[in-house]
């Protein structure tokens, strides 16, 4: 938005385009509700591609400012609801303000183009293909819809506004994360500079901001940007909460911190004993690692990041562990084929985890658990899956 000592004829041009609209006054036109409205409609899907566009009040059709505009707190605040009132969805980011235009007061509402069109007003999809505002064809509509599947990227790739490059641990990168994603003479030979090897791995956008799957690999403070990208482990002595709490931890690195920590976490919790074998006493652990660790890495990739400040949690009682994430069951997976059916509402950290060995191949690790659980003669896990979150149980071995 420019300041008011600005003269909008100079930014904005004196003849109207698909981005600039002139209207001489605020008054509702039509039974059907207002040209003012339906030209917001129109500069917030876009359809030229322009970032939005800019509504001004007080100048007639050939560009001329008029002289009776009402410029009142009232005025404003009466187009500034037009934002909020319901007829227009979905809700445009939308300013108001007054201006200059050739020297003479105005009122300016500027537009921002919306990520996800069509956005209609009372129902009706406008676009401003040019100078006039129109209702959107068969054809209006279907790009205003291919635009909006194209910006419907995952979460884990979206970018985070307020993030630094600063924010990421480029040694980190360099010397773990680089070397497991991409082959070493691939990296010898290209020779790109740290922000596009950054970008080209989802890390960074190419005007680099940082994005979620960076700050979860790679940033130093994830959860300063990401609230729940953390996990809690608890240690009871005992079988139920009231217990003793023996451990209790805050696991807040980048992925590959929290993996370093998360091991030796929880090899420290198991209790190993000696089974007869025959003529040998083998070491049986009362729960696999194998298990362990897929069940954590598992709820660590599929967890909703997106709306949920909740942490994955790891909590230890004396005769089971309880493995929790939020987020229920993505895409085609459902509470009865979760077993076997694979999603990923995180697909680009899915990669990273595999690329860095966290997971050894994808759609495979109920499966492991089982097998593992069975091997070292614990109980089946148990899954407690419903829409918003997800659970598994595994029992001590006898």
């Amino acid at each position: 938005m420019s300041d008011n000592s600005t003269d909008l004829a100079d930014l904005l041009g004196t003849q109207e385009s698909a981005s600039l609209e002139f209207k001489r006054t605020a008054k509702r036109e039509g039974k059907r509700g207002d040209a003012i409205g339906n030209a917001v409609c129109a500069m917030a899907n876009d359809l030229c591609g322009h970032g939005g566009g800019d509504v001004l009040i007080g100048v007639d059709d050939k560009g001329e400012p008029v002289d009776d505009v009402d410029l009142s707190d009232r005025a404003l605040l009466q187009l500034t609801e037009l934002r909020d009132d319901g007829r227009i969805l979905d809700r445009p980011s939308l300013t108001v303000d007054r201006a200059l235009f050739r020297g003479k007061p105005v009122i300016r509402l500027h537009v921002e183009a919306c990520a996800t069109p069509p956005v209609r007003f009372e129902g009706v999809v406008w676009v401003r293909p040019g100078p006039t505002t129109r209702r959107a064809s068969r054809e209006d509509e279907r790009v205003l819809a291919e635009r909006r599947r194209a910006k419907d990227i995952p979460f884990d790739t979206r970018p985070l506004s307020l993030a630094r490059l600063d924010d990421l641990d480029l040694d980190l990168f360099r010397q773990s994360y680089l070397p497991s994603m991409v082959a070493p003479e691939v990296i010898d030979e290209n020779g790109r500079p740290v922000d596009l090897q950054l970008s080209s791995l989802h890390l960074l956008t190419p005007n680099g901001t940082p994005t979620v799957l960076g700050l979860l690999t790679v940033g130093l403070d994830p959860g300063s940007h990401i609230p729940g990208a953390y996990l809690q482990f608890v240690r009871y002595q005992g079988t139920d909460l009231d217990a003793p709490i023996a451990d209790e931890q805050e696991l807040r690195q980048n992925l590959v911190g929290l993996s370093a920590r998360l091991e030796p976490l929880l090899r420290s919790n198991l209790r190993t004993r000696l089974v007869e074998d025959g003529f040998r006493e083998t070491p049986r652990p009362d729960y696999p690692l194998e298990a362990l660790r897929e069940l954590c890495m598992n709820a660590l990739m599929h967890r909703n990041y997106e709306t949920s400040y909740a942490p994955t949690r790891i909590v230890w009682f004396d005769d089971r562990i309880e493995v929790t994430n939020p987020g229920g069951p993505f895409g085609q997976v459902r509470d009865d084929n979760f077993d076997r059916v694979t999603d990923y509402r995180n697909p680009s950290l899915a990669a990273a985890m595999k690329g860095l060995g966290y997971v050894n191949r994808f759609g495979r690790g109920i499966g492991r658990v089982k097998k593992a659980l069975e091997t070292n003669g614990n109980p089946p896990a148990e899954f407690q899956v419903d829409d918003a979150s997800w659970a598994v149980v595994i029992r001590r071995a006898a």
